[in-house]
């Protein structure tokens, strides 16, 4: 009763507020001093983080240069995409080159390059072309040709799928197929899209017969309305559908005189067509040609028919 009429009772509800004020805010106080603290910490750790880091990049580079080193930093002397009569040339050249019995060296590499090859064909090579052999492992799958002489040593770059274990001999020429990196002969071509579908019969260069269509599939994302699970269920089964098309057309419009039957387009769907269709072609390739189907088709053959030549 005397603090109220001394009017101590709000002076001490006030004090009592503000020690609670005190108390939070010290605790606060702390509590940003333990995260400042974490911060710190955890600053000091990616700061010795990165060092670590950049010490380990360091070695790398160390690591690199001392391989460029061992290597010699081997180039190829010259490199060049070959088409149409240009190709024909060249091939020509090698075609026409001789030499004594067993001098001339043609070696189909795979994928996996020099170990792919039997023993004694991969000595040959190294024993021919010395550290540069190495380069042949970059240029793979490839064809190398190369003789005794050192006179010749290229590779390259056939679009048709090549078996590697009977294809490498000495010569006294290059055992140099045109058929492995020039159109010859009846066959067919295919370009497979997502939602296109092209055909072309040729005889060499020339197309004689084709066949088209384009399928309506779905963008690769949802504009709405659907949600992006199902909207992708709704574009894989038009896809499906799109493929069964393909293959019918396959089926339909090539006829049994073709030699050699090629798939090129999207790599996922050209594999799936494979798969799916039981096909053996003899070539396959991912090739970026886009627009309407005749004229991408005309960009697809131009692409699957250029060759890379390397100049070892």
């Amino acid at each position: 009763m005397l603090d109220e009429l001394l009017g101590r009772a709000s002076l001490k509800a006030r004090i009592d507020e503000l020690e609670e004020e005190n108390e939070r805010l010290r605790k606060r106080y702390e509590a940003e001093s333990d995260r400042r603290s974490d911060a710190v910490t955890a600053r000091q750790d990616a700061e010795a983080e990165v060092n670590r880091l950049e010490d380990r990049i360091a070695q790398l580079e160390g690591e690199l240069e001392r391989v460029d080193d061992e290597n010699g930093g081997l180039e190829v002397r010259r490199r060049e995409q070959l088409r149409g009569s240009r190709l024909a040339e060249v091939v020509d050249r090698l075609t026409s080159f001789r030499t004594g019995p067993e001098g001339a060296l043609t070696a189909v590499v795979g994928d996996d390059g020099l170990v792919g090859l039997r023993d004694e064909i991969a000595d040959d090579l190294e024993d021919v072309l010395g550290e540069r052999a190495a380069l042949v492992n970059d240029a793979a799958p490839c064809v190398v040709c190369a003789d005794d002489a050192g006179l010749i040593s290229v590779t390259l770059e056939p679009p048709v799928s090549l078996d590697g274990d009977h294809r490498a001999s000495w010569r006294d020429r290059f055992a140099l197929e045109r058929e492995w990196v020039l159109p010859t002969g009846r066959y067919a071509l295919a370009l497979v899209r997502a939602d296109l579908f092209a055909l072309g019969i040729y005889d060499g260069d020339e197309r004689i017969d084709y066949h088209g269509f384009e399928s309506d599939v779905k963008g690769s994302h949802s504009k709405g309305g659907f949600s992006q699970a199902r909207f992708e269920r709704i574009r894989d089964d038009q896809i499906d559908d799109h493929l069964e098309r393909c293959a019918d057309a396959l089926a339909t419009h090539v006829p049994d005189d073709v030699d050699r039957l090629f798939v090129v387009g999207q790599r996922g769907v050209v594999g799936t067509l494979v798969d799916d269709a039981g096909l053996e072609p003899a070539g396959t390739a991912a090739v970026d040609a886009t627009g309407d189907p005749k004229p991408a088709l005309e960009d697809a053959h131009r692409s699957f028919w250029t060759t890379e030549l390397r100049v070892l």
